[in-house]
């Protein structure tokens, strides 16, 4: 589950709708997110017009997880909708919402401006490499999301995660189209 990132397919694609079924299967109704240019195009903008999403807009990724924890003690379901840099910023509470807490936190982390062809920990990007570490450290469950074939790991590890009560990371190789 947690071995590195293997390098991305030049040729692949990745689908933002496809993605998008895999996280409704899993029951999120909400999607907190800082505007992201990762995701923007593939993800996000879909989800802003989607009938089965309530997007929730916000200005600091750190929020999400207070808003995320709320819902939870309504039964709700979240997903978490963020890049790797407002991940960083996030730190904190993650570590106290997510981890110390043990709740079940989804994140969708987009890494943006990650080469082609080159896993995360390869980049020649400093904040990109260190993103694999940290969710190690602090033992957070992460999927490496790039291809198609990736997503068949979304349902089951959001499953996963509330059902052990533990955050899950899925890390955006690639801008979803």
């Amino acid at each position: 589950m947690n071995a590195p990132a293997k390098p991305a397919d030049t040729e692949g694609s990745l689908s933002g709708a496809a993605i998008l079924r895999a996280v409704k299967a899993a029951g999120i109704e909400y999607v907190l997110s800082v505007p992201d240019l990762h995701t923007a195009k593939g993800l996000l903008a879909p989800i802003s017009t989607d009938k089965d999403f309530k997007l929730v807009r916000v200005c600091k990724e750190d929020e999400t997880l207070g808003i995320a924890a709320g819902l939870l003690y309504g039964d709700k379901r979240s997903l978490i909708l963020i890049q790797y840099t407002g991940f960083l910023y996030a730190m904190n509470a993650i570590r106290g919402v997510a981890c110390e807490q043990k709740l079940p936190m989804v994140m969708m982390i987009g890494l943006l401006s990650k080469e082609v062809g080159v896993a995360p920990q390869d980049s020649k990007r400093f904040g990109l490499r260190i993103v694999e570490p940290i969710l190690d450290v602090m033992g957070i469950e992460r999927h490496y999301i790039d291809l198609d074939a990736d997503i068949a790991a979304i349902t089951p590890a959001i499953e996963r995660a509330y059902a052990q009560s533990r955050p899950v990371a899925f890390l955006i190789g690639r801008r979803p189209s």
